[in-house]
């Protein structure tokens, strides 16, 4: 990297930091935005310092948003009465893209983990409940991660909610769409016998 100009070795070193980037692919991208005009690489700056500046939680959901209130939050053809609960903002979208839900979103931050320190205080577990105290949903999906610490939030989660008569019900989990059998292992199937339904 020492054979680069100073300012080339900065991107390089800028782009690294991010997440899955490594020397190299970092190396890639920068001589890639050298190749493009001034006026693309302009646009990406701007629209990296626009996102730091812009972008904030929306204060319903918790959501990713430019305003107060994110884009699902705002739309009066959602139900407003259904709720997912999920673990991140990624995790909102890819329930978004699936097209499989038109209700509003509650994200945690994050699921409980013990033994690095997340605990109930550390999600927005206290913002779910108020929103049931104050009646604004009837049923509520708990949508967390399958692994121990999304089945131990939405565990928790369901005992918090246990006596406010709203309806609970959590994600289906098992073979995927497409799957061959023989190549799913006990974990997945068990779940996906254990959580079969009737045609």
């Amino acid at each position: 990297m020492e054979q680069y100009p100073d300012s080339i070795r900065r991107l390089i070193r800028n782009l690294a930091k991010l997440p899955g980037v490594g020397e190299k692919t970092a190396e890639r991208l920068a001589i890639h935005i050298l190749r493009r005009p001034v006026a693309e690489a302009r646009d990406l700056a701007e629209s990296i310092t626009t996102v730091k500046e812009k972008v904030r939680l929306c204060t319903r959901c918790f959501g990713l948003s430019d305003g107060a209130l994110c884009r699902y939050c705002q739309d009066s053809g959602r139900n407003e009465r259904l709720l997912c609960v999920v673990e991140q903002p990624a995790d909102m979208i890819a329930i978004e893209k699936s097209g499989a839900f038109n209700g509003l979103y509650h994200i945690l931050g994050g699921a409980l983990a013990p033994m690095e320190g997340v605990g109930p205080d550390d999600l927005r577990l206290n913002e779910l409940l108020a929103r049931v105290r104050n009646r604004e949903v009837d049923e509520i999906i708990l949508a967390t991660g399958t692994g121990v610490e999304g089945e131990t939030t939405a565990g928790y989660i369901a005992r918090q909610l246990a006596d406010t008569g709203v309806r609970l019900s959590r994600i289906a989990s098992g073979v995927p769409v497409g799957g061959d059998l023989k190549y799913v292992d006990k974990n997945t199937l068990k779940c996906a016998l254990d959580g079969r339904h009737a045609l």
